[in-house]
């Protein structure tokens, strides 16, 4: 019985060695939960607290803070911001700047005095998770926007909320990095502005109430932008400063090449969802599209190379435009595009009117797309002598006055119309005009009486 109670030397020393750790572990961890005490949220940041810029200190100059982000910067650490609203204004920040708060919690609130947040010539600039928000306050003359950067190489944005700005909510000029998962709101002119960027990325954001614009990807002059606009909720943009598409865009490119435009939700805005004006080497590929004040989807002017395929356009004036071959526009494929619910009514007085599916003039293919309820013309092919080398196959035209508009005037080049199907088209399916005055009956079947066009196997119903 004494050899049963008798304690094993092996369990023993296992014992004991579990109890030295565990007293070891408590020594070593005593330290740490001190400073976690004063630093309870992001260990090796430098904290609000510690610089007594707290919440609501009345530092209109915001002294504290800046030493604070100009430390931070110097050492290479993150700012934290504790919850809180912190008042400040005219931040400049240095090289290196990361601030962090806590999201929706941690508020800096313009108080007016010039510019928020701005920076100049750095390499890298950080934000994340905190709530920036104007008020509508007065910004300077040489403030663009809330939070401005210039000529910074990385510009990171991460879950943040920017509103209330009188101007631009966030502008970039000569900026790359990732613009991700952030509420825009309330802009006077666009929720974020970008011009002469380097490869940037603005995915997964939600841009929303801007007085004239969502997304601008611009460019002083033509060239390779390489921005890639993903993912992105845009809605309730207005035209407050008017025009016939300058304002009141989703999104818009302007002199940027090679950027891409996929899978973004755009709705209700004045003009267009999406407007490529200049802008070659386009990808505008499975967006949705509603309830577009004008053309849902255009590509205009000085373009050569376009791809606009697989989108969802309902409710608009005219649905997908490749237009300006008098302006050098050309160079297209239109694919796989569903268009419907069009309207005869659109934001400006135009010399034909909206209401139009499709519409486009010079080396284009449009080819597997459903066009249900235009209008006015199912599609448009040319305008005067501007056609050349449309190929048009395979798409399904219902219930429009006329399926098929094909200019035939003087000049106008070659275009082939084979294989398409229209119903519902009372007007005809396919037939010649001049500008916008009808020229020749129905051409469905052929157009012998046009060598430039190819019109054969298309059916009516």
């Amino acid at each position: 019985m004494a050899s049963i109670m008798k304690r094993s030397p092996l369990i023993s020393s296992r014992r004991d060695l579990l109890g030295l750790a565990a007293a070891s572990a408590a020594v070593m961890l005593a330290p740490r939960a001190f400073a976690t005490s004063r630093q309870p949220d992001l260990r090796g940041s430098i904290d609000a607290v510690t610089y007594k810029a707290a919440p609501d200190a009345g530092d209109r100059k915001s002294r504290s803070l800046q030493k604070m982000i100009d430390d931070a910067s110097a050492e290479n650490v993150p700012v934290f911001l504790p919850p809180g609203v912190y008042r400040v204004s005219n931040l400049t920040l240095p090289e290196n700047t990361r601030i962090t708060g806590v999201p929706g919690a941690s508020r800096i609130v313009y108080t007016g005095d010039g510019h928020l947040f701005s920076a100049r010539d750095v390499k890298r600039i950080e934000l994340s998770n905190i709530v920036i928000d104007g008020q509508n306050r007065w910004l300077g003359d040489d403030a663009g926007a809330l939070v401005q950067f210039t000529g910074v190489d990385e510009v990171l944005i991460d879950n943040c909320e920017i509103s209330g700005s009188r101007k631009h909510g966030l502008q970039l000029e000569r900026c790359g990095g990732r613009i991700e998962r952030s509420r825009i709101s309330g802009a006077g002119q666009s929720g974020i502005y970008a011009v002469e960027s380097s490869g940037l990325s603005v995915t997964g954001n939600e841009v929303f109430d801007c007085g004239n614009g969502g997304i601008l990807i611009h460019r002083w002059k033509k060239a390779a932008d390489d921005s890639i606009v993903s993912g992105n909720r845009i809605y309730r943009i207005k035209a407050n400063d008017g025009g016939t598409g300058q304002n009141g865009n989703g999104i818009n490119l302007f002199r940027a090449d090679n950027v891409m435009v996929s899978n973004n939700h755009i709705s209700d805005c004045a003009f267009t969802a999406i407007r490529a004006n200049s802008a070659s080497d386009v990808q505008i590929n499975g967006n949705q599209c509603r309830r577009s004040g004008e053309t849902a989807i255009y590509v205009e002017f000085e373009f050569e190379g376009a791809v606009v395929s697989g989108n969802m356009i309902d409710g608009a004036a005219n649905g997908i435009s490749i237009a300006n071959f008098d302006k050098g526009g050309r160079l297209a494929s239109v694919t796989g595009n569903v268009v419907r619910n069009l309207t005869l009514t659109g934001p400006y007085a135009h010399e034909l009117g909206f209401g139009i599916g499709i519409a486009a003039e010079a080396d284009t293919l449009v080819s597997g797309n459903i066009i249900e309820g235009a209008p006015r013309w199912g599609m448009q092919l040319g305008w005067g002598p501007y056609l050349r080398n449309l190929v048009v196959t395979g798409n399904v035209i219902r219930k429009a006055p006329i399926g098929c508009a094909v200019s035939v005037v003087d000049g106008a080049g070659t275009a082939v119309i084979t294989d398409n199907v229209f119903q519902e088209t009372a007007g005809g399916a396919v037939l010649g005009f001049a500008w916008d005055k009808k020229m020749t009956g129905e051409l469905a079947a052929g157009a012998s009486g046009y060598p430039q066009l190819t019109v054969e196997r298309n059916r009516i119903s």
